[in-house]
């Protein structure tokens, strides 16, 4: 009998990617599924980003780069950070890796020993909670609501604490819920960082660039908690870079050098084609970008109106991303013919079978009541969607 280490078999699988394999299969079997299940721009990556590739290419950029990226590329990166984020790095403590999530899973797996605990409020990210038990981390799931804008507040985090807390996790703009922790929210969390020293703090901030309410915040800048705080960012989201796998970290030098060894040991550096498009991309004006923000902020409107029609749905506002997080548990209980939607899984479910759209599921970002919605769709896929949603919950009965 062939046997798999306890490890992977105790990780479980994306609900993301395992939605989007479901959609592609029905797909291939000549369905018409509409699948808003990826957190993926459905847009081009700028015409001077992939020239910038094309140059390295000939310019001969095919040897190992240094493992935390190149230096040229590092230094950019703590130049974007002084200048969009008043944030103060040096290229030494920056970390290029194959993407944002290579980047959460290299701190996790530096900071995190067997027992500790890590504070995930929700809704979270899917995959902080699989890497922090990968890690031998305990997650602790702080719920929040959606009448709170799903943002977790000083005191919940107090509660939640213990003497084997050793890191938060946190992102904003959020995936999946949209929201953005402005300066007083952020405060909160600055605040509980100040009253446990040595609880870090990861603030993914991969979703800067997409904010429509204005100025984005970073952790980081408050000075007193400096040294508690690792940033990590990237180019997948905001310059529609998904394929080309780049992301990055700014931590203090102790945590930069921790992930350097890890990455070493693991993937080595990002490929160096990858580092010199995302050298084009982080010297740029965020300006470059700003159609993209435009059409996702037109999707919003749209998609936002439509939800808010179908019975049922909870619908907050998201101020950044591209998500809808709707808590749907009032559907919960009704049924199809014989069968009970007891749950978010059987609501995606029932959706996936009866209006051919691919959601998923809340449960999988610790909100049991939600489910997620990606408007990084064309408008006529988002509408179509909306339509075929608000049939198949109308054909729903109540016990």
């Amino acid at each position: 009998m062939k046997e798999l280490s306890q490890r992977i078999e105790n990780l479980s699988e994306s609900a993301t990617i395992a939605m989007s394999r479901k959609s592609r299969e029905l797909k291939d079997q000549g369905l018409d599924v509409i699948s808003l299940s990826l957190g993926e721009p459905d847009f081009g990556t700028p015409d001077f980003i992939r020239e910038a590739a094309k140059a390295a290419i000939d310019e001969g950029f095919s040897h190992y780069p240094p493992i935390p990226g190149y230096a040229d590329l590092r230094e950019a990166i703590a130049a974007k950070l002084k200048r969009d984020n008043n944030l103060d790095y040096t290229a030494n403590q920056i970390v290029v890796s194959t993407g944002a999530k290579q980047s959460i899973a290299n701190v996790i797996l530096c900071l995190i020993n067997e027992g500790d605990e890590v504070l995930l409020p929700a809704p979270y990210w899917v995959s902080y909670y699989e890497i922090v038990k990968l890690a031998g981390g305990i997650p602790v799931v702080i719920p929040t609501s959606i009448e709170n804008d799903f943002k977790v507040t000083l005191e919940e985090l107090e509660e939640y604490h213990s003497d084997k807390t050793k890191m938060v996790i946190f992102s904003s703009p959020c995936n999946p819920s949209g929201s953005v922790f402005n300066e007083e929210d952020l405060g909160a969390i600055a605040s509980y960082l100040k009253k446990h020293s040595r609880v870090i703090a990861l603030s993914d901030e991969i979703y800067e660039l997409i904010n429509f309410g204005g100025k984005h915040f970073s952790l980081a800048a408050d000075k007193e908690i400096y040294d508690q705080v690792v940033t990590v960012n990237g180019f997948s989201k905001g310059f529609a870079m998904t394929g080309w796998r780049c992301g990055y970290i700014a931590a203090p030098q102790y945590i930069a050098d921790a992930c350097t060894k890890m990455q070493g040991q693991f993937t080595s550096a990002t490929a160096s084609i990858t580092q010199r498009a995302a050298l084009a991309a982080i010297k740029a004006d965020p300006s470059v970008v700003s159609h993209m923000v435009d059409a996702f902020a037109e999707r919003r409107a749209v998609v936002g109106e439509g939800l808010r029609k179908i019975k049922g749905f909870k619908v907050n506002e998201p101020k950044g991303a591209f998500y809808f997080f709707p808590d749907v548990s009032a559907i919960y209980g009704s049924k199809n013919g014989h069968e009970t939607i007891s749950d978010s899984n059987d609501l995606c479910l029932y959706l996936l079978g009866e209006a051919q759209v691919a959601l998923v599921p809340g449960d999988a970002f610790g909100s049991p009541n939600c489910i997620r919605l990606s408007y990084a769709s064309s408008m006529e896929d988002l509408e179509k969607a909306i339509s075929r949603i608000t049939a198949a919950i109308n054909k729903l009965t109540h016990a």
